[in-house]
Order: C-alpha cells, then structure tokens, then sequence
C-alpha cells in the first residue's frame, strides 16, 4: 500500500500577503503582458537560494506573485505569496526551506485571476506521495478537461490551467510517476513548459510545439547541479552554463541516478512563440540559438529599409525598444540618442493625484530629455503598439518637449489578433490594429507618420518562417480553436 503520511509543508505567508491581489494593466502599460517564468535546480545545497535568484532574474516574466518549493528527500516544503520576489522571500524565510532540489514559479495571471490561491508552484500530498508544479503556457483545452475532472469528483483549489495537471497525473493508472506524468500530456493541449517537482526526483516537459521556451543548464560549482529556466539569462546570475533549448516535445528526468532525456509525445511542427524576440525575453537571453538582442537589432534594421524617414535622432521607447532603435539609426545612419528616459522605481500601483496632470501615468514611468528633442525631427522606435493609448501620449510627451516631427516606427506587424497560448492580451475589440488602417491610427497617436515592420521582415530577421507562431500578427493560430473553450472565444472576441 502506498505511504498515506503527509509530506507536504506549507509555510506561512507574510502577514498580509494572504488575501493581497496586485492591480491589473492600466491604460498607461500598454504592452502584452509576459506571461510566467520557470525555474528549477537539482542537487545544490542552496537549491532555494539559486531559485530565488533564479526568479529574480526572470522577474520581467511575471510580477504578480511568487512561489518556491523545494524537497529534502523525504519532504516538500513549499512558500508562495504576492508580490515581487525580493518582497516575498527574506533571508529567514529562505532558511526554511530546506533540501537540495527546488522549483520555484513567477507569476502574470493569463488564465486565473490575481489572487494567491492561483500563485505557484502548486504543491498537493496524493495517494503516491506529494507533488508541485510550475506552468507557464495556456492549455487550450482546460475547461472541457476540469469539466470532466469535476465530473468525476476532483475538487479544483484555484482558477488556473496549471492545477488540472495535478488532477489528471493524480488519476492516471499508471505506476512510475514519469509515466504517470507522460499519460497526463496525452490529455492535454496547448502551450506548455512544466517543471514537476517529487520528494526525490524533478522532471521538465515542454509542448510538442516548443511554443514556450524552457532551457537546460549545469552548475559546475556543485558538482554538475542541473537546472531549468524559462530563459538562460537566469544561469548567469548563478553561475551556471547554458547547455542547450529543452526540445519541444522532450521531458528531462533528474533524479539521483542522474539526467534522461524521454519523448513522450509524437513529434509536431515547431511554433516557438515569436513574441520572445520582440518583446518577452530579456536582451541577454539566448533561444533557439540566437541572441535575443541580435535579433532585435535585426528588427530594427529591416524596419528601416521599409519605412525610412529623413529625421535628426532616432530615440527608443525604453527598456524593449532600445535595441531595435539602434539597428534602425545604424542602417539609416542617423544619431541614435537616449530621448526619453524610464524610472526604474515605479511599482504597478501608485495613487494619483487629484489635481490631474497631463500625461500622469506615462510621465511617472518616462520623461523627455528636453535638449535631445528641442526642434529635431524625431523618430520614436518601440516594440508594439496595442491600444494604442500609451504611444499616443508618448508622441504628445515627445512633441510637447520641442519636437518639430514626431515619426513613430514599431519592429513588429500590427498586432491584430489576440493569444490564448499564455500571453495575456486584450479581445480583438480592443486591439486597434484589427479595426483601424495604418493611417487611422497615426493620426489617433498623432504621429506625422507611423510605419509597422511587414510580417516578412520580421520572420527574416529569425531566418525561419516556417518554426515560429506569429498568430498575433497573422491569425495563423498553431493550435486550432476548441469550440466549447468559452476563454478562447472570449479572446478572439466572438
């Protein structure tokens, strides 16, 4: 018979921090919303320190909430709570969490509201043990699948696609908790890189379409530590080397005996999610091979080509669009200068004040650098525009600072089309691009002209058109849609 004891420990989260939800996209963070960040690391003495570094490396990925659970070999041990990462870990709390394997889980809600019940890693006691996990992606099938769970009697603790997992390896008939696991993926569809985590082994999966990244690295200083990330640029706060991409459709067993790598599932087109290069990953990161940063840099050049513009200074819209800026003022061979410049302290609350000033929430992220625009032709370089409500204030920002022109050039195509693959994004109502002309929404921003880099341009600057989904440009979905998922008919605005 299987050992019944409880193996779970769930800490105590700070005072406060239990009933705490953030607030959501105002109109002044007018971006797609990263989606979540993975980490994990096996066989380190201070597996919930390199974690919690980990995370914070991929902080960008998610700043809603923030979770580690970590296993001694015989317990998990699990913290979550809302907030930053440096908020919700302190150095005490770290202290108890013990044991040499961790995962450990940054959070933006796509699919669940902001609330802690939906943060992760998800950490439950079953029949065969105790069990955690960590999910970034969107399954396209969730809701026919907790129907039917809740059919059968699960009873769901949170509102996330993450926790049908926990439900359907809990009910698979299999014995080895890989196989349990590998029977579990069978049922599911969707966009998903994993990290499982047991009391003496830890296993990463990533979808059969490679639509979320999720890497492989090592740890020399430990003795060949193992460890998995969204993105690498979360090995080189640590130390670690970067060894190689998960392989979309690969699961990686770590255990005691050491790594094996499985496929459990059929082979399917590669469609990496496009929107890493553009505005997701971290510049330092490097997927699929290629530098994040090049690539940018790439997309700058060609929207260059395509939409050149006789102007005095070339200025990015800070952080996302300053490599894209500088490709574009290289191939033009204009001054690339720092225009505006971004606070670096601002949370994703504040209070504004009564008296209303013009531009609030834009100018307490970003501020003109009067002297860099004062009378030049401006070109303003950004990623993307969605609503289109914050780049209409920046070209009011950057006219209003002396400006004579104001020309808006974006690296990506009009985004048109929502995600439902683990993005956060607005209906298709709300997307300007899908109801309005290139025309209509320069004279919305107010630029003297606004140029989007082509579909093309953007697919050669990756060099492989045919590996990447792009469904938020194209409408091209990987996945098709299953009609009675209500959420991605909400999405897509039916």
């Amino acid at each position: 018979m299987p050992d019944r004891k409880r193996r779970l420990v769930v800490l105590d989260p700070p005072p406060g921090t239990a009933a705490r939800s953030l607030a959501h996209r105002t109109d002044d963070d007018d971006h797609f919303r990263d989606e979540c960040g993975v980490f994990g690391v096996f066989g380190h003495p201070e597996a919930a320190n390199m974690t919690y570094l980990g995370l914070h490396a991929l902080q960008h990925r998610g700043q809603e909430s923030a979770g580690i659970v970590t296993s001694d070999g015989d317990h998990l041990y699990a913290h979550r709570a809302m907030g930053l990462v440096t908020d919700v870990f302190t150095e005490p709390q770290l202290a108890k969490l013990p044991g040499r394997v961790a995962i450990g889980h940054v959070r933006y809600s796509t699919a669940g509201g902001s609330h802690i019940k939906n943060a992760q890693p998800i950490a439950v006691d079953y029949a065969r043990g105790s069990l955690a996990v960590c999910h970034n992606g969107n399954l396209t099938n969730a809701e026919e699948l907790r129907a039917e769970l809740e059919a059968r009697g699960s009873i769901f603790q949170s509102d996330t696609d993450t926790e049908v997992f926990v439900h359907l390896v809990a009910a698979s008939k299999e014995i080895a908790v890989e196989d349990r696991i590998a029977d579990a993926l069978t049922r599911v569809k969707g966009a998903y890189s994993l990290l499982f985590l047991m009391e003496d082994a830890m296993i990463a999966v990533r979808d059969p379409m490679g639509i979320r990244p999720l890497c492989l690295g090592l740890l020399p200083s430990a003795k060949d530590a193992h460890v998995i990330a969204s993105e690498p640029c979360a090995f080189d706060l640590i130390g670690a080397e970067h060894v190689r991409d998960v392989e979309p459709g690969e699961m990686i067993v770590i255990d005691a005996s050491g790594m094996r790598s499985v496929r459990p599932l059929p082979r399917a087109p590669q469609r990496s999610c496009i929107f890493e290069y553009v505005y997701f990953a971290r510049p330092d990161s490097k997927l699929g091979g290629m530098s994040v940063y090049d690539v940018r840099k790439k997309l700058g050049r060609s929207l260059a080509l395509q939409h050149p513009v006789e102007a005095d200074v070339v200025i990015p819209v800070p952080d996302s669009g300053v490599p894209a800026a500088i490709g574009f003022a290289h191939e033009l061979g204009i001054p690339f200068e720092m225009g505006l410049m971004r606070s670096h302290y601002v949370g994703r609350t504040f209070i504004e004040p009564q008296q209303s000033i013009r531009h609030f929430g834009v100018r307490l992220k970003l501020s003109p650098v009067a002297p860099v625009l004062r009378g030049k032709r401006v070109v303003v370089v950004d990623d993307s525009i969605v609503r289109g409500t914050t780049s209409r204030k920046i070209v009011k920002m950057v006219r209003d600072a002396g400006a004579s022109e104001v020309h808006l050039r974006i690296s990506s195509p009009p985004t048109q089309w929502p995600c439902y693959y683990g993005i956060d994004t607005p209906t298709r109502r709300e997307l300007i691009a899908a109801s309005h002309s290139i025309d209509e929404i320069a004279r919305y921003v107010t630029a003297d002209s606004l140029g989007y880099l082509s579909i093309e341009g953007m697919l050669a600057a990756v060099g492989a058109e045919d590996r990447f989904c792009h469904a938020c440009f194209s409408g091209q979905y990987a996945i098709p849609f299953t009609p009675t998922n209500r959420r991605q008919m909400r999405l897509v605005g039916v």
